[in-house]
Order: C-alpha cells, then sequence, then structure tokens
C-alpha cells in the first residue's frame, strides 16, 4: 500500500507540534496511522507482531515564497506650520 502526504518543516514555527506536520493532500488531514495498519491487517480481533517499512521518497518540493522587499521613496515635502497668536 502507497500512500502519499504532504509534509510541511517550518523550525522557526512558535509551536513545536508546528514545526513538522505531515497531512494528506486531499483532506489535509493528519494521518491515523494506526488505523492505516489495522486496515492492511484485516478485520480479525487480535493482537499482531507486525513489520512496517516507511520509504521517504521526496516526490516535489515547493519554493516557499519569500517576501519581497520594497523600497520606496518620499519625496521631501516642507509644510508652513500654521502659528496662532495667543490672544
Amino acid at each position: 500500500m502507497i500512500k502519499h502526504y504532504i509534509l510541511n518543516l517550518n523550525p522557526t514555527a512558535k509551536h513545536e507540534w508546528d514545526r513538522c506536520i505531515l497531512r494528506d493532500p486531499l483532506t489535509a488531514k493528519r494521518p491515523d496511522f494506526s488505523r492505516l495498519i489495522a486496515e492492511a491487517v484485516g478485520a480479525d480481533t487480535g493482537s499482531y507482531l507486525v513489520s512496517v517499512n516507511i520509504e521517504i521518497q521526496v516526490l516535489e518540493q515547493a519554493a516557499v515564497p519569500q517576501a519581497e522587499q520594497l523600497s520606496l521613496s518620499f519625496p521631501e515635502v516642507s509644510l508652513p506650520s500654521p502659528m496662532r497668536e495667543a490672544a
């Protein structure tokens, strides 16, 4: 059984659990490996010794968009300051 997932890595994430996220590409849900293994074993009640082989192969890497820096130049404008005389 081959399953595909999207892995998001963000080493600067605020929380530890957001630094490495594995999601289903269609539903965006996190995989339940226990359920996947149970489906592969079958529906018979019992305890099983199972061997799970996880092979990682990067199929595509999406580039992270970098924030563009815009240089804005503002012309100097001198505004006359209104002066009021106290009466």
